[in-house]
């Protein structure tokens, strides 16, 4: 599985924007902090703040924020919301061109492995990536103290 480039940014400036929830950020600093195109990034924050993910507030002050709680922002849901397809082959789209398309396991297989990668990403929120989450301590602490899994 190979994502975006402007998913890669998406998931970048949500964790940006997770570490720097006290104050509005703006799109040249993130740009200027991970050296990527400005225009670009533009185009990664629009589809976020249509998603409902940031809050972009505009005018002299303004900046970015995360719309809603880092708890609540899931990445299965970031990914499914930024990738504008998953088709991991080109049997997976509607125009499927392969003989074997009506019974390849290739397919299944591959269709298996898709939703069981996207299975994990559903179990990880925004605030795991942060290391602010109930997940995220006890990732640390387990072995530390010993906590049965």
């Amino acid at each position: 599985m190979h994502i975006t480039q402007h998913t890669d940014y998406a998931l970048r400036v949500l964790i940006y924007l997770g570490t720097n929830e006290e104050r509005l950020v703006t799109i040249q600093e993130i740009a200027n902090r991970f050296a990527v195109s400005r225009n670009h990034l533009m185009k990664v924050v629009s589809r976020l703040i249509r998603g409902g993910y940031v809050d972009g507030l505009r005018g002299k002050g303004g900046g970015l924020r995360l719309a809603c709680p880092a708890t609540t922002i899931v990445v299965g849901d970031v990914m499914r919301h930024m990738e504008s397809g998953m088709d991991l082959v080109e049997c997976f789209g509607k125009n499927s061109t392969c003989i074997l398309d009506p019974d390849c396991q290739l397919k299944l297989a591959l269709s298996e492995a898709l939703a069981a990668f996207l299975k994990v990403l559903d179990g990880v929120t925004l605030a795991d990536l942060l290391g602010k989450s109930e997940r995220a301590i006890l990732h640390v602490l387990r072995p530390v103290l010993a906590i049965p899994k």
